[in-house]
């Protein structure tokens, strides 16, 4: 798996997610088993099957958030370079077309929030912002079609 750039806050978050899953998540999942088996056969079960499903699918993901921790990296935000658009960049564009402008901030993907301004550098428009310098031009496919933004400032 890839190395992914987190922020100290979104880091600590994985990690209580992780714990809250393991802890909480687990301890529900087997009050469910448990439940389900106290009503009998289990060959036609359809309470217990679902039970057991759930329990695959939270292992499933506790297991991702270990190898996403495991693979995480935490960026110090004061050594952030602004001469490029990186991760936790907060980038300032404007759509040419629309003349549209908008502040960014390029995160992992995790961390990613429409509603706080903060797109995930692996998004169409975050991965296509990276490595531009102060009006550079980035041409990006987006689901609505092709879209040029111009990069007006960039800062941490």
């Amino acid at each position: 798996m890839a190395v992914s750039y987190y922020t100290q806050e979104g880091f600590n978050r994985l990690k209580e997610k992780l714990q809250e899953l393991r802890t909480k998540g687990r301890a529900e999942i087997a009050r469910q088993i448990a439940e389900a088996r106290d009503k009998g056969d289990l060959s036609e079960n359809a309470e217990y099957d679902a039970a057991k499903d759930a329990q695959g699918l939270l292992e499933l993901e506790i297991s991702k958030l270990e190898e996403l921790i495991a693979n995480a990296r935490i960026l110090d935000e004061t050594n952030i370079d602004t001469s490029k658009v990186s991760v936790l960049s907060n980038v300032k564009i404007r759509n040419t077309v629309t003349k549209m402008e908008v502040t960014y901030t390029l995160v992992a993907e995790e961390e990613a929030d429409l509603k706080q301004n903060k797109i995930s550098v692996k998004s169409p428009i975050g991965s296509g912002l990276l490595g531009k310098k102060v009006g550079e031009k980035a041409e990006i496919n987006t689901p609505r079609g092709k879209m040029t933004f111009e990069v007006l400032d960039i800062s941490r």
